[in-house]
């Protein structure tokens, strides 16, 4: 239960669903975790649930959006936790997209409120640690997307957010590898909190996504996404660029 001893883990959006589970895997596993989240009392919440546990854990009240908000948060951590070396970026800011929107429809409003809220606080968090990372060697985890692999109709704002992601990804992976610092992207699929309750409302979607799954059924983020993130700040510092397709088969890449 201590591969990650020693470590200090930063989980933006750790405040409930993929967040949650992969922040109290990461502090289960012995790491240091601090979580920066809009939501304050979600991640006091989730901190609580370590430290009762005899972990480690710093919630922050932070908008990942806002920069200056961003780097304190970072800058804290790296205070009172130590420098981190691993980020997972996991929140994802502005309108992700619940109700499908044509590309036709899209405007260039909904375009602007996903990246300001996806790709540009990956991209800073990335920059904010770097000088920590490149003293120690790190893990950085991005989270993207099916929807932007597969070109899901109806969320083409969301999907390019997400696709930029994984291109961001491929080009710190080549520039940062001299820096002993891999950069993936997962792509999940679990059954989280706001999902669960789509689920209730639409059982047939459920049924409809289920059925493209060849293992039968959608994740747990503590039991099926979180374990990816250890493996890959352990066991598997050799992979890096990569786009993890932790979704129980539902999206195949070739």
């Amino acid at each position: 239960m201590d591969r990650l001893k020693g470590q200090v883990a930063i989980v933006t959006g750790a405040g409930q669903g993929i967040g949650r589970g992969i922040a109290l895997v990461l502090a289960r596993e012995g790491a240091a975790v601090s979580l920066p989240s809009r939501t304050y009392s979600r991640v006091e919440s989730v901190a609580e649930e370590i430290t009762s546990a005899g972990g480690t854990a710093l919630p922050i009240a932070c908008d990942v959006s806002d920069f200056d908000q961003l780097k304190s948060a970072i800058d804290r951590t790296a205070e009172e936790l130590g420098a981190p070396t691993i980020l997972v970026n996991n929140a994802q800011g502005g309108a992700s997209g619940g109700v499908p929107v044509s590309l036709e429809d899209t405007t260039v409003e909904m375009l602007h409120s996903v990246l300001d809220g996806g790709l540009i606080p990956t991209f800073n968090a990335m920059k904010l640690c770097l000088p920590y990372m490149k003293e120690t060697g790190g893990t950085i985890v991005n989270m993207a997307s099916s929807t932007g692999v597969d070109g899901d109709p109806g969320f083409s704002a969301y999907g390019s957010n997400k696709e930029a992601i994984r291109g961001l990804t491929k080009h710190a992976a080549r520039e940062w590898g001299k820096y002993d610092i891999t950069v993936n992207v997962l792509c999940p699929a679990a059954l989280t909190e706001n999902i669960s309750e789509y689920v209730e409302q639409h059982p047939r979607w459920y049924e409809a996504i289920v059925k493209k799954v060849p293992l039968g059924r959608l994740g747990d983020s503590a039991v099926d996404i979180a374990p990816v993130v250890v493996s890959l700040a352990t066991d598997l510092r050799y992979v890096t660029g990569a786009t993890l397709m932790v979704d129980g088969g539902r999206t195949m890449l070739r």
